[in-house]
């Protein structure tokens, strides 16, 4: 299967080099450039490419904000778009607001030449993936920074509306070919869905997703 990429990037020789980069890779094929974030919601949309890789730093629309509108809901898709974001920058900022977003990936732009097409096709799959030199400090924060209600209960706020029918779903244990079938979906979806939910809330696991479902009230025994 070809791995289909947008490459969205405000300097063009990063375009360009990230482009000759994938070019050596048999099975990943770039559909698509933009130096913005409005122009990557846009190619995303018509494209509908496997994977986004994301600069955080542009003009305009940046990329969280672009991140999160190529992964907001859309009814009429069987299939998501993940998205991988790529900077030089490892503040707390690009972070957590590429996760809370929705980033199925966070790639320091050094580690880019070693492993960008290796990552690239774990996502694709519907993994997640955190430069392990920050993946540590991430998962704690998010996990510490989760938001709450009112009552004090975890918050779904974060969540798309398909991400809150996935985590209902996931209260009953079903394997991943039982939620395909259920959300007439591919399993490649599913696992991407379930890989953003333990981006956003800092889980490390499903079974932690599980006791999310009930603790916040989504669910009930």
């Amino acid at each position: 299967m070809t791995i289909r990429v947008v490459i969205a990037d405000d300097q063009r020789e990063v375009r360009d080099g990230l482009t000759m980069m994938l070019a050596a890779e048999p099975d990943i094929e770039v559909v698509g450039v933009a130096e913005d974030g409005v122009q990557a919601v846009a190619l995303a949309a018509r494209e509908e490419p496997d994977v986004v890789v994301m600069d955080f730093r542009m003009p305009g629309v940046d990329g969280v904000e672009a991140t999160r509108r190529i992964t907001a809901d859309r009814e009429d898709a069987d299939a998501v778009t993940a998205v991988l974001v790529l900077t030089t920058f490892d503040h707390d900022a690009a972070l957590y607001g590429a996760l809370r977003a929705g980033a199925s990936g966070f790639m320091l732009k050094q580690s880019a030449p070693a492993h960008l097409g290796e990552v690239i096709r774990l996502i694709a799959t519907g993994d997640s993936w955190i430069d392990h030199s920050v993946a540590g400090k991430v998962i704690s924060r998010l996990r510490e920074t989760s938001p709450q209600d009112r009552s004090g209960r975890p918050s779904l706020d974060m969540l798309t509306p398909r991400e809150v029918e996935v985590l209902r779903l996931l209260a009953d244990a079903p394997s991943n070919t039982e939620l395909a079938a259920a959300l007439f979906v591919s399993e490649s979806t599913v696992k991407t869905h379930i890989s953003r939910m333990l981006m956003k809330t800092g889980s490390h696991e499903r079974a932690q997703l599980v006791a999310l479902a009930f603790r916040s009230g989504l669910v009930r025994p």
